[in-house]
């Protein structure tokens, strides 16, 4: 259901008093490596029972190293985190928040020992990820429950914030960002300037188990229609891609899609990383370097949008999303737009399965 703005923009479920017995919030990231020496063991972390060889690891270690061998992903929640503890208070929320990450320190065991040691008995997750998919949905819920159990009986219990790919402020913290883009592009050009929407590619294995094209694509759709952008104009594209070459995964490549676009005759592009939630290394390596260095020498003009990071209407949404939680709000109180409604609170038991083998190209190699 749609929900009007309130006038000043600002969520209202927290507006009275909560009565949930939730006594903390919990930031769920993936995590990022902060020195070299962390490098590694971070990818040996998120690569863990994939089989993944070791010379693609250390392909992937020289991206860090491009950049010093530090992640800013761990230093980007952290000012989301800032900018999230006074707009809580704000709205009457005074809950500690902790934060734990997946892959990389703070680890959520050590977290959660943590909230355990001060007394927390059941917390809201914040997961940092806007889509459906097993890695950006169910795997999160996996090493949460890992979590609980290396702490023990005593680990807090653990609930999560639905995931918000049509929530209104987030469509309008991409719309800002985008439309900043739209100012570098010289003003006869605008009307005409390709859009490239990005996200992470996943095995299309993994895909056909979760909504995750499909909310990629309504997010996109309602992006362009707040700024008027015609449909034929802008595309979703896939970056990131990781794992065996034999696998099937989403596509087309950013890279695929620029060298079509070029031949095509397109002379601007913008390419907006609609699917991450901050500036982090795969958008820095692959849009700011790959994808950038290509069309230095094909000749086309790359305009790089920024991702809603700390963007104020953000920061509100994920206040807005813990707020309906304590309050209890009902489905027709919860704000979303678009074909689809607001996401559920608890995943069912088929929510967003891992894939039961990889898929193979007709011409793969054995």
């Amino acid at each position: 259901m749609i929900r009007p703005e309130p006038s000043d923009g600002l969520p209202t479920a927290c507006e009275t008093e909560t009565t949930s017995d939730y006594d903390a919030i919990l930031i769920v990231g993936f995590g990022g490596p902060e020195k070299p020496e962390d490098v590694m063991p971070f990818l040996e972390n998120v690569t863990r029972g994939r089989n993944i060889p070791r010379e693609r690891l250390e392909v992937v270690a020289e991206h860090y190293h491009h950049f010093g061998g530090v992640s800013p992903i761990n230093a980007q929640v952290r000012t989301l985190i800032d900018a999230l503890g006074p707009e809580l208070r704000r709205h009457g929320v005074t809950l500690p928040v902790y934060w734990g990450n997946r892959n990389w320190h703070p680890m959520l065991p050590d977290t959660l020992r943590e909230m355990t040691g001060a007394g927390v008995k059941k917390a809201l997750a914040i997961v940092l990820a806007a889509y459906s998919s097993y890695s950006s949905c169910r795997q999160y819920r996996e090493d949460v429950g890992r979590a609980r159990e290396a702490v023990g009986p005593s680990a807090p219990e653990v609930a999560r914030t639905r995931v918000f790919f049509n929530h209104p402020a987030f469509i309008t913290a991409n719309a800002d960002r985008l439309r900043e883009a739209l100012a570098k592009v010289p003003a006869e050009d605008r009307g005409q300037v390709a859009i490239g929407f990005t996200a992470h590619s996943i095995p299309a294995a993994m895909a056909a188990n979760s909504l995750y094209e499909d909310q990629l694509r309504e997010t996109c759709r309602l992006i362009a229609a707040e700024l008027n952008i015609d449909d034929r104009r802008w595309s979703l594209v896939y970056q990131s891609r990781s794992g065996r070459p034999g696998d099937l995964w989403l596509e087309p490549d950013v890279l695929d899609y620029l060298r079509d676009l070029r031949e095509q005759g397109g002379r601007e592009v913008i390419l907006h990383p609609v699917g991450f939630l901050s500036d982090h290394l795969e958008v820095l390596y692959d849009l700011d370097e790959e994808a950038r260095l290509l069309c230095e020498r094909i000749g086309l003009n790359m305009v790089r949008s920024s991702t809603v990071g700390t963007h104020r209407g953000f920061v509100r949404m994920l206040c807005d999303l813990v707020c309906e939680r304590l309050q209890g709000a009902t489905e027709d109180e919860k704000r979303a737009i678009g074909r689809f409604g607001p996401s559920h609170d608890v995943c069912p038991q088929d929510c967003c399965l891992p894939p039961a083998r990889p898929q193979r190209l007709a011409h793969a190699q054995n």
